[in-house]
């Protein structure tokens, strides 16, 4: 926990006797009768077995995946019950498991969210995500709502120099969103592109990877000042999709044509707007379904003019890497920052997801 000393550390790393009998603080999801509660409890610290790192926590962004499972009442995440939510962590390694060469004590890293077996065809195709052994942190083990969580040590990534809040900040959106944009929609320079909810991580993120590709943005959101910030993070045009037929004016600000390509993860309530501005030939990639999981196509409309309907899930770890290092290179600006909290207050930043009162991430500090 805060405060510990490097003597203590140390007794830890090196397996001391009563070294985890300390305890640290951890927000903890426990069902009840009112169902699932989020409450700051005095927890014990597990111990890294062999291949896994403890990780002190710096920061850990706030995801509308925590908030799903937490109102998860058919258990459709199959999350573990108690649970310390959260993913997307950065920190300082303080342990080490047996075997484990590839960080030191002292590193600053970020802590990969996807495990699996690293040994399938999946895995070793870079599709961890579909792999039988995959789980996520923050929803089937222990996740970073807490001082410290313990890892795979394959799973931790070293930032060299890349700030720890930009790290939690940027990792699942900023991967989520160059899987998007280069491995499924294949963007290429001199294209357009719509980005659906310019004021969420993946979309701030689609916006500066799209324009990093040579790609013009056109984005949506839903109030001024979020169409005022899309603008400043280099949108050509920003567009209210509170508005009935907002489609239309996607398309007056595209030269009174579709977009070639549009990255949309609000579903149900956008999407047929948004399949509607795509221009013949065009690709649009979906991520998410925030508002919804049921949409309709119409088939003719689908070939007739040729248009793709394309799934992605998460991004490969080579891509993560590729991510980090466009940050640290400055080739992409990084994610905006709405508000940094305490890690007491994380019903707190939760509401901020979900009341949609902010713009960028949300960052909670141990």
């Amino acid at each position: 926990m805060a405060g510990r000393s490097a003597d203590v550390e140390l007794e830890i790393a090196c397996g001391g006797a009563g070294g985890y009998a300390l305890r640290m603080r951890a927000m903890v999801l426990t069902p009840s009768e009112r169902g699932n509660v989020l409450a700051l409890q005095d927890v014990p610290e597990r111990p890294p077995e062999a291949g896994e790192a403890v990780v002190r926590v710096a920061y850990c962004a706030v995801n509308r995946l925590d908030i799903w499972v937490a109102e998860d009442v058919g258990h459709a995440y199959q999350a573990k019950s108690p649970l310390i939510p959260g993913y997307d962590v950065s920190g300082t390694v303080v342990a080490l498991g047996a075997g484990v060469t590839d960080v030191a004590i002292g590193d600053a890293v970020y802590v990969h969210y996807d495990y699996s077996c690293g040994r399938c065809r999946y895995c070793l195709q870079g599709e961890e995500a579909s792999c039988p052994e995959y789980r996520v942190m923050g929803v089937n083990v222990d996740g970073g709502y807490a001082e410290f969580v313990v890892a795979p040590a394959r799973n931790l990534f070293h930032l060299r120099g890349l700030p720890a809040d930009v790290a939690a900040a940027a990792g699942s959106v900023y991967l989520t969103a160059f899987h998007m944009v280069f491995a499924r929609a294949c963007l290429r320079a001199g294209e357009s592109v719509l980005v659906t909810a310019a004021g969420s991580g993946v979309g701030g993120a689609a916006i500066q990877l799209a324009r990093f590709a040579g790609a013009s943005v056109i984005a949506t959101a839903s109030t001024a000042a979020k169409r005022e910030r899309a603008l400043a993070d280099g949108a050509a045009a920003a567009i209210d999709y509170t508005v009935d037929g907002w489609g239309e004016a996607v398309r007056r600000a595209n030269g009174d044509r579709g977009v070639d390509v549009v990255i949309d993860h609000v579903g149900e309530a956008s999407f047929a707007e948004a399949f509607g501005t795509l221009a013949p030939g065009g690709r649009m990639v979906v991520c998410g379904a925030s508002s919804g999981s049921l949409a309709t196509v119409d088939l003719v409309d689908l070939f007739a003019r040729q248009v793709s309907l394309i799934g992605s899930s998460d991004g490969a770890r080579h891509e993560l890497l590729e991510v980090f290092r466009l940050l640290r290179d400055g080739c992409i600006a990084p994610p905006a920052i709405d508000a940094v909290m305490p890690l007491q207050r994380a019903a707190e930043a939760q509401a901020r997801l979900v009341d949609r009162s902010h713009y960028g991430r949300v960052l909670l500090q141990p």
